[in-house]
């Protein structure tokens, strides 16, 4: 087949290429040039596109690279800002995927002929009864399906992730011994393309005067009572224990936030912990699973027991174990066994008490 691989100059996605050349496929790769990361005086390409060429020259493949930075701007970057400035803490990468980086990898396949795209993560796509779903991939430890499950049929008919049955060790080996043993030993990559240190520092940059706007407000702890002052809502997640810069004796949690009031209320870790938690209408990739259903809430967390269930407007996860730390903005991944089956975005827990105790 001719497939299109996205590089990003990296290890995983310089080991598809491989993978797919040596299986006897034809391989072009196109880099998307999304922000100028790194981008040195004198230069008009960033590093990690510059890279990404070098080892297509390396490996004897056509590349191409797509200068997408201003759609990336507009599509991604400005809603992570805002959901910040909303009070909540936002996945961009699940954004990403599906209306972005395989939307633009999709259309240049067609442009250039090909008949699937691969890329170098570690999930696998699972063809059962008429419905292709994500399933995770063979290392656990790096497996991200969570960040895949936005990805439609039409996508995923056309997706490869040729290193998903592998471990890490394993394609660094695969590179280190097929003579690329410098490429082999990169570093990882950030979780957040575009952000190279704190979000809270790429959050000043992006709004100056976001300090002035919003400035100082108080910690309050679950009775409403002031104990403390804070920098601003948006610098705190809930779930956050550390860079609070108050001592309280015994470590305080972040239990919400509100930008309504500039508030952040603190608690201890059990203030935390939930058996329920309210979610917005789930969407599913085929049937929803009435047994073997598990929920993950955020990437590094495992899959917690659980089901659905509705009740008005209101959808609820009830977990069979106790979780912790239910952050609005972020996503509810749901599994059957290892398969991806579903999603759906973890809203505002305002009321869930009350709620419950009228069940």
């Amino acid at each position: 087949m001719r497939i299109l691989v996205g590089m990003s100059g990296g290890v995983d996605s310089t080991a598809v290429c491989l993978m797919l050349r040596e299986q006897g496929h034809e391989v072009i790769g196109l880099t998307i040039r999304n922000t100028d990361r790194g981008l040195e005086d004198g230069c008009d390409e960033p590093p990690y596109v510059l890279e990404a060429v070098r080892l297509a020259a390396e490996l004897g493949i056509p590349h191409h690279v797509a200068d997408e930075r201003e759609a990336f701007d507009s599509d991604v970057v400005c809603p992570f800002v805002n959901a910040w400035l909303d009070g909540l803490t936002p996945n961009p990468c699940i954004e990403c995927n599906p209306s972005f980086k395989f939307r633009i990898l999709l259309e240049w396949a067609d442009r250039l002929g090909c008949d699937m795209v691969a890329t170098g993560h570690y999930a696998r796509v699972i063809s059962d009864g008429g419905c292709y779903y994500i399933g995770q991939g063979a290392d656990r430890a790096k497996d991200q399906s969570y960040f895949l499950w936005k990805l439609d049929q039409s996508q995923l008919a056309r997706i490869m992730f040729p290193i998903g049955g592998m471990t890490k060790q394993q394609v660094r080996s695969l590179l280190s011994e097929s003579g690329m043993e410098l490429k082999s030993q990169d570093r990882e990559s950030m979780e957040i393309c575009f952000i190279e240190s704190d979000y809270r520092d790429y959050l000043r940059e992006r709004v100056p005067d976001l300090d002035r706007r919003i400035g100082p407000g108080k910690f309050v702890d679950a009775e409403g009572h002031v104990i403390g002052t804070h920098k601003g809502y948006p610098y705190y997640t809930v779930g956050q224990r550390k860079g609070l810069e108050v001592a309280f004796g015994q470590p305080r949690y972040v239990l919400k936030t509100n930008p309504a009031r500039n508030t952040v209320m603190l608690g201890l870790p059990g203030q935390l912990e939930t058996a329920v938690m309210i979610v917005d209408e789930p969407c599913f990739t085929g049937p929803m699973p009435e047994q073997d259903l598990s929920v993950r809430i955020r990437y590094r967390s495992r899959a917690i027991p659980c089901h659905l269930e509705q009740s008005g407007d209101v959808w609820l996860v009830r977990f069979h174990e106790t979780a912790s730390a239910m952050t609005p903005g972020q996503y509810a991944v749901f599994y059957s066994d290892t398969r991806v089956v579903g999603g759906a975005l973890i809203l505002s827990q305002r009321g869930l008490n009350q709620y419950i105790e009228n069940q």
